[in-house]
């Protein structure tokens, strides 16, 4: 298996999310974490099992999102030749395409 290799960008995401839940939702924020740990796993061992949707609108070759188990968010990553890189973690109601523009600049 690749190692995954988490942007720093992707780790302020989670981080947002958990303040999220641990201020909203307190009884979900541990789910949520094992729901993304697992999430991560089904990536590294199947890295195209992630939807290109966005690859396209986007034109970023190779970008491919898997949704969490039981939550609204959307992990999104690239396989390169080394690794798998996670570029974010976002909930599947914002403007997907605006928040990852903003990564690319």
């Amino acid at each position: 298996m690749k190692p995954l290799v988490r942007h720093e960008r992707a780790g302020q995401d989670v981080q947002e999310a958990v303040e999220y839940y641990l201020q909203h939702e307190p009884q979900a924020a541990l789910p949520f974490v094992d729901a993304l740990e697992q999430t991560y796993y089904q990536i590294q061992r199947r890295p195209a099992i992630g939807s290109p949707r966005y690859a396209h609108e986007l034109n970023l070759p190779g970008l491919r999102f898997r949704q969490c188990k039981r939550f609204p968010y959307l992990v999104f990553y690239i396989e390169t030749e080394r690794q798998i890189d996670i570029w974010r973690v976002l909930h599947g109601r914002r403007d997907i395409p605006a928040w990852l523009q903003d990564e690319e600049q």
